[in-house]
């Protein structure tokens, strides 16, 4: 007895092959496939504030972050002590993931449709790359995910989103991330 389930593709991969890839061939002239800029992973990091002093905020954030994801992030320690901020090396201090295929366009679906658009006085995120065509942002709390319970957090921490493409210019990465729907700040930033 075999059963065969049918792979779906993800919406915002589907757009991706089907929209705006003849759009980054068409728009910088790119003839051979493989050469046309992709998204190859997200990161998530959330450095944890007062880790030093409440180790529980490192499994809460964990938590969260296992939530967001949709897997388990690793905790990352210091890499050195710190003296004035009473911070000794490998003590934890954060947790980060990082998603790839399927996982990885799910996440930037759900971030760039129901996420951002559901932030109070949202008017875009900033225009500005990395210089190597990789783009990222800062939210400010997780609670912007509906996956996280208000009732059940243990306290608000942000986090940082980092988009890595193969663009190898700026503008490259701009347009294909604007091309995928993030919603930038019109006007000058």
């Amino acid at each position: 007895m075999s059963t065969t389930t049918a792979k779906i593709t993800p919406s915002l991969k589907r757009k991706y092959d089907e929209d705006v890839v003849p759009k980054l061939k068409e728009r910088f002239g790119i003839e051979n496939p493989m050469a046309v800029p992709r998204l190859t992973k997200i990161v998530i990091n959330m450095g944890c504030k007062g880790a030093v002093e409440n180790k529980s905020r490192v499994e809460s954030a964990l938590k969260d972050l296992t939530l967001i994801a949709g897997q388990k992030p690793t905790i990352r320690n210091a890499r050195r002590s710190i003296a004035g901020f009473k911070l000794r090396e490998g003590m934890p201090i954060g947790v980060a993931v990082t998603l790839r295929r399927d996982r990885m366009w799910e996440f930037a679906d759900r971030l760039i449709n129901i996420v951002l658009p559901s932030i109070r006085d949202f008017r875009g995120v900033k225009k500005k790359l990395d210089g190597r065509g990789n783009y990222s942002l800062g939210l400010a709390e997780q609670t912007v995910f509906p996956e996280i319970e208000l009732d059940r957090i243990d306290f608000v921490q942000g986090m940082d989103i980092t988009f890595v493409t193969t663009a190898t210019t700026d503008e490259q990465g701009y347009f294909l991330i604007e091309q995928l729907g993030m919603p930038f700040k019109q006007g000058k930033s």
